[in-house]
């Protein structure tokens, strides 16, 4: 087990940071400093020899070359938005030139038609199945499990839980589902979407910083790892700033692109 690990491979909202449009403090900060840059969302789960993704953001290509990841064997997508699956295509040569077999790839039941329709010709790379809320799928001594995000359209967060640590992973969801809370609660880690830095525009979908934090306090979570952060949404934000606004919260950290968890309660490494 000690070689399980959860990546953050993203830590971003859908403009990413910096943008190619926008000259806020945030956006510059990135450009000057590239710790600061955020990537879209998405996360890779290594344990049993295989390598799991969460998501393909548009920057997924990237982000494999960052961490070196040269292999893939399973795909979960959290749901059907664009900062979510687009960078999917990223997997054809892999499986064309290298792997020769299809990767399994798990999708929410309403994006299956969705899917088949916007890449009918990744059919071949892909066996596609469709996620069940609540039922694990194991990962060698790991249980992934989706769990309902209340979010715009169908979406997971996953619970990922070792022998030893409790992952809650739930970078779009607007707080928790009354189904969902109980069985996040008093977990290691909680991931989450904390899009916002002032006013949300989307509450209904998203969280800000304090509403991420607040739920981190309902459900418990020893340590909670803000995600999902955009830059822009609705005042504009540093991570310096950010690490100012968090040190009165011990327990809480902001994500950053390579943040790795190792799922062997050793704690976060980098």
């Amino acid at each position: 087990m000690s070689s399980a690990a959860f990546t953050l491979l993203g830590s971003g909202a859908g403009p990413g940071a910096p943008s190619f449009f926008c000259d806020c403090v945030g956006c510059r900060e990135a450009r000057e400093h590239p710790a600061a840059i955020r990537t879209r969302s998405g996360a890779l789960l290594t344990a049993a020899g295989q390598q799991v993704l969460i998501d393909t953001p548009p920057d997924l290509r990237q982000q494999l070359l960052r961490e070196r990841v040269s292999d893939v064997d399973t795909l979960f997508i959290t749901h059907w938005h664009y900062d979510h699956f687009g960078g999917i295509g990223e997997l054809e040569y892999y499986v064309k030139l290298k792997r020769k077999q299809p990767i399994t790839l798990y999708l929410p039941p309403s994006a299956r038609e969705l899917f088949h329709n916007a890449f009918p010709a990744l059919e071949e790379i892909f066996t596609v199945q469709t996620w069940e809320f609540f039922r694990s799928y194991p990962l060698g001594e790991l249980l992934i499990t989706p769990l309902p995000a209340r979010h715009s359209i169908e979406t997971a967060g996953f619970m990922v839980s070792s022998p030893t640590v409790r992952l809650a992973y739930f970078p779009d969801t607007a707080g928790l589902p009354p189904e969902t809370l109980p069985l996040v609660q008093g977990s290691d880690y909680l991931i989450c979407d904390a899009t916002f830095s002032g006013e949300n525009w989307f509450p209904n979908s998203h969280m800000s910083i304090a509403e991420a934090i607040e739920l981190g306090q309902q459900a418990e979570a020893k340590t909670v790892i803000l995600t999902h952060i955009s830059v822009h949404y609705s005042r504009p934000l540093t991570s310096v700033e950010l690490q100012q606004q968090l040190a009165a919260h011990p327990h809480v950290r902001a994500a950053h692109d390579g943040m790795v968890i190792p799922l062997s309660g050793e704690g976060v490494k980098r």
